[in-house]
């Protein structure tokens, strides 16, 4: 039985800033292409996969739809591609819109499938009339999402505005580098903002304008506290227009309704948190907090939310997830929890082997209740992680394994398993409860756990569990232990 979990792509991909989109009866996912062990933002070329709209389960890889290089702007491969959006134009053609790490200008390539290859096609201009035709330069244009219209009008979204709690500045090293290329330095923007391009798809039709408030210009408009920070994305759904973006808290999505596709946005909630944070008030992170981006998508019916999440103790190894959302009947998104289940349609199987790496709740003494990418306790505390393995890709388990680490799943149908085995190595003297809640407030089994070796080996605890349930392993000792598989029998 073929099942989904999350991450919904193999666990050797790394796709984060997920912008899906249902074309011809598959959902594409575009997105921009981080690496195991990664040093910087999006290292790799656009790729693209694809599901059938009714079977989410089956993901393929349709290979390299972008390179690099593909842009004249960077002809040298000094920049990275960082997140993008597609959209099907007027013309029934597909166009990419992109951007390069800070570099003040967006690009587009086109293709004649939703797979590509995508070939270059040119940049966003205004008209001769204003400003001489110069390239989208102000505002910092960045995490371009596109919509086209029902009535074939497009429009393009765009902004990047670090406030509050991502107040930022611009790395020196960053900056000699910029100054090397000859690059101008950006300015970063307050705002979300929206233009209407012309049929082209290249040429603007006016000034841009601000579609939703930064952190810095919130007070009174109903976004206070859920500013715009980046992260755009844009769908129509009947004939409201639900407007995804990242908060200056950078860890949630939020959302944003109006009946115009270019202004009038109300602020709607948080769809998702990457860390559960505000989930029926939760105040503490059940994974890693890090930096978000994702879209809606509706297949076969039902609608999701995709997201990312951080693995390697970096913020340069991002996975995508997904979960199944509901648009109520008044158009309101409520918040939905993370999973392991995420597009499976139901709970997972309680039985057979699981990788260790599809948990959904991992933390430690050391996890935080804030994002702050310098401090180094990120590179240390429980995580997953991967390893160079000689073969063709990398292989993922959870390390960092001590005293006060919790690792949980949700969800899994049971029926009535007795015995559960970890594939575990390190050094670790001590016990693991399992459980069926975060608190331990409902035991399943457990008992004591003594392993001292470099190899993979088998740990196994009577348990008993039937129906439903999460699945949560709470540990105390002393020593330390990687976490490679969950098997129930």
């Amino acid at each position: 039985m073929k099942q989904a979990y999350n991450p919904y792509l193999p666990l050797y991909e790394y796709v984060p800033d997920g912008e899906p989109h249902l074309f011809e009866g598959r959902v594409y996912i575009y997105g921009s292409h981080d690496r195991a062990g990664g040093v910087k933002y999006c290292e790799g070329d656009y790729v693209t996969w694809s599901a059938p709209e009714d079977d989410l389960t089956d993901w393929r890889y349709e290979g390299v739809i972008y390179h690099r290089t593909d842009d004249p702007s960077n002809k040298e491969d000094k920049m990275q591609l960082w997140a993008p959006d597609v959209t099907r134009g007027p013309d029934g053609r597909y166009y990419l819109y992109y951007c390069y790490s800070f570099y003040p200008e967006i690009g587009v390539a086109v293709s004649d499938s939703p797979a590509g290859p995508f070939k270059f096609y040119g940049h966003v201009h205004y008209p001769e009339s204003i400003r001489g035709g110069a390239t989208l330069q102000e505002h910092m244009p960045f995490d371009p999402a596109v919509l086209t219209d029902s009535d074939g009008r497009v429009y393009l979204y765009y902004g990047f505005a670090p406030a509050c709690e991502k107040e930022m500045k611009i790395n020196p090293q960053i900056k000699e580098r910029m100054q090397k290329l000859s690059i101008r330095m950006p300015e970063f923007g307050e705002n979300g903002m929206v233009v209407e391009l012309e049929p082209d798809m290249l040429t603007t039709k006016e000034e841009p304008r601000v579609c939703i408030p930064g952190g810095h210009h919130t007070a009174g408009t109903g976004f206070e506290g859920h500013g715009f920070f980046e992260a755009s994305s844009i769908r129509k759904v009947g004939d409201k227009y639900y407007f995804v973006y990242s908060s200056h808290k950078s860890h949630e999505l939020c959302y944003a309704v109006s009946d115009k596709p270019d202004s009038g946005y109300v602020y709607g909630g948080t769809i998702v948190s990457n860390g559960d944070i505000g989930l029926d008030g939760r105040e503490t992170p059940v994974y890693t907090l890090g930096n978000n981006h994702g879209g809606m998508v509706e297949a076969n019916g039902q609608w999701y939310i995709f997201y990312h999440r951080q693995t390697n103790g970096t913020e340069f190894s991002r996975q995508g997830c997904a979960e199944p959302i509901e648009i109520a009947p008044d158009g309101s998104i409520k918040q939905v929890e993370i999973t392991s289940c995420g597009l499976n349609g139901g709970p997972l199987v309680g039985e057979g082997a699981y990788p260790a790496a599809i948990a959904c709740h991992i933390t430690s003494e050391t996890t935080m209740s804030r994002i702050d990418y310098n401090d180094p306790v990120m590179k240390r505390q429980t995580r997953i992680t991967a390893e160079e393995t000689g073969a063709e890709h990398t292989e993922q388990y959870i390390t960092g394994i001590e005293k006060g680490s919790k690792v949980g799943y949700k969800y899994f149908t049971f029926d009535g398993a007795k015995t559960l085995t970890l594939t575990v190595r390190g050094s670790f003297a001590g016990s693991a409860a399992i459980s069926a809640d975060e608190k331990g407030e409902k035991p399943l089994g457990g008992g004591a756990l003594s392993v001292d070796s470099k190899d993979w080996t088998e740990v196994s605890f009577p348990i008993e569990v039937s129906g439903k349930s999460a699945l949560y392993f709470s540990f105390d000792g002393e020593g330390s232990l990687d976490l490679k598989t969950v098997a129930f029998a």
